[in-house]
């Protein structure tokens, strides 16, 4: 099982690169980096909310682990 730490750590390096893809999109698609970069911001937080929780509740379901070796 994943500690809590790594959980974060691997939350926060997802959602950068999410916040760079959707930054772009968002330009993209408006013209104007301050609504493409509060998009990205807002999506960012509910992706990292929701992903801490998702590896969370991953993390106490045994189906499809291998045994820990000792």
């Amino acid at each position: 099982m994943d500690s809590a730490a790594r959980t974060v750590a691997k939350a926060v390096s997802w959602q950068l690169s999410g916040i760079v893809v959707m930054s772009a999109i968002g330009y993209a698609m408006t013209g104007s980096f301050g609504q493409a970069s509060s998009f990205a911001l807002l999506t960012a937080a509910i992706g990292f909310v929701t992903f801490f929780l998702h590896e969370r509740l991953w993390a106490r379901i045994r189906w499809g682990r291998a045994p820990a070796e000792r």
